[in-house]
């Protein structure tokens, strides 16, 4: 218990320090201990691994390109960054930098819809800690249920939220709910309301980009895919996005039969800002179908994935 409570008083001087931006002696007479107690709670803080400070080099990014791909799909933004030597720092570079695009963004937002998966989960742990109390993370849909993996371990609206002591709101039921009957009132139930109110108010959403593939990862999914794509042709999916399978031109293929639990496909896309990060080339396809659909106003990608999607367009 002491151990836990020094190392919150820890966390809490260099809270102060880093982000509060209070000097040495303002942090000694707030906590009434000496400024050389005050220095070396600093240095322990940082030798633990409680503070992590990282120096974000400029990650380059091909401009040519970028307005190459705002012209053909008269989307927002488009940031491609330039390929790296090697695939682990190609992977590093696109999560580097949409974790610093999205902190950009967030600082003009008061409501961040979050997804699932582990390039999100990636990217939220690139995030730098940051104060702001008027912030809520809202989650868009239910469960993935993937409680094996770490990006499913814990609402990824949580993680996001700790970034910036932030507010958060959870839908903690299954991703998808075969009974329509149950999904329609569950909404309405007291302790979904305040997620599926705030859905609405969104400003912004953040995402990854999945394949069919990524259903078979979750055997209670995979064992229900017919209930899940009722009516659909699996041989014209895509992609996944925001739980719910697209074709090459970016139509949703389950309008009619949604079993999805959590915000509307029409709700999502009247946000205004919908960013998702690619980091894959098995990703090209859903992308260009992404695209084609205005299913997302803004990407974060390489040029690899880029120039992929550009040869995906000609074939």
């Amino acid at each position: 218990m002491e151990d836990v409570t020094y190392k919150e008083q820890l966390a809490n001087i260099a809270r102060d320090y880093y982000l509060s931006n209070l000097t040495i002696a303002q942090i000694s007479e707030k906590y009434n201990i000496s400024r050389y107690l005050i220095s070396k709670s600093l240095d322990e803080a940082l030798s633990s691994g409680l503070v992590k400070i990282s120096i974000n080099t400029p990650i380059e990014r091909n401009l040519e390109m970028e307005a190459r791909f705002k012209r053909l799909f008269n989307i927002e933004n488009a940031y491609i960054v330039k390929d790296a030597d090697t695939s682990n720092e190609d992977n590093e570079n696109i999560v580097n930098f949409a974790a610093q695009t999205l902190q950009d963004k967030i600082k003009r937002c008061r409501t961040v819809g979050v997804s699932w998966g582990g390039t999100v989960m990636n990217t939220i742990n690139h995030f730098q800690a940051d104060v702001r109390d008027d912030l809520i993370f809202n989650q868009i849909m239910g469960d993935n249920l993937k409680y094996s993996s770490p990006s499913g371990s814990t609402p990824l609206v949580q993680k996001a939220a700790a970034k910036y002591g932030a507010h958060y709101q959870t839908v903690p039921a299954p991703l998808y709910i075969f009974n329509d009957s149950v999904r329609e009132n569950l909404a309405k139930e007291p302790a979904f309301i305040p997620a599926f109110s705030t859905m609405s108010k969104m400003d912004m959403i953040f995402a990854g980009i999945g394949t069919l593939a990524s259903i078979d990862t979750i055997p209670v999914w995979k064992q229900h895919k017919a209930e899940i794509f009722q009516g659909v042709d699996p041989t014209k999916i895509v992609g996944m996005l925001y739980g719910r399978p697209f074709d090459i031109d970016g139509n949703i293929l389950n309008t009619t039969t949604d079993k999805l639990f959590g915000a509307s496909i029409d709700t999502l896309l009247a946000v205004p800002s919908r960013l998702v990060i690619v980091k894959s080339k098995f990703k090209a396809r859903p992308l260009l179908g992404a695209l084609r659909g205005h299913l997302i106003t803004d990407f974060v990608s390489n040029e690899s994935i880029a120039n992929r999607v550009l040869m995906e367009m000609e074939s």
